[in-house]
């Protein structure tokens, strides 16, 4: 069903909602998780700690893991070319919903998204704040 699954973080507490989701389907289908950040300049050094002990993690619960630190891109735009690069045949990610201006204006990430991709996205709603 799926072989590599595409899971875009931001580094917040959203991300633990789409992590805990994520891990029985692709227990299920035997899936590669592909987690991936996009970053500017500024946040990089931190954000690829975070990729790499979100990674371990995972590794040490028995999924086969990778990750992906996308430098100086719109975030959609910086997702879309690791799902094209990685093959990937799914999306799975967290939304939190508009929280700033600029989002209302630019639209969101998931938004953009499922606008310009072919393949399915998981949206899972955090409950965090």
């Amino acid at each position: 069903m799926y072989r590599k699954i595409i899971v875009p973080l931001d580094n917040s507490e959203t991300d633990k909602t789409i992590l805990l989701h994520i891990r029985k389907l692709a227990r299920l289908t035997h899936a590669q998780l592909i987690l991936v950040h996009v970053a500017d300049s500024k946040e990089v050094k931190d954000d690829q700690a975070y990729l790499d002990q979100v990674s371990a993690v995972l590794e040490q619960e028995g999924f086969n893991v990778k990750s992906t630190l996308v430098q100086g891109k719109d975030p959609a735009d910086g997702i879309l070319s690791v799902v094209q690069d990685e093959e990937g045949d799914l999306i799975a990610m967290a939304t939190h919903g508009h929280q700033f201006i600029e989002d209302m204006i630019l639209g969101s990430v998931a938004d953009a998204l499922r606008h310009r991709t072919d393949i399915p996205i998981l949206m899972i709603r955090s409950s965090l704040k």
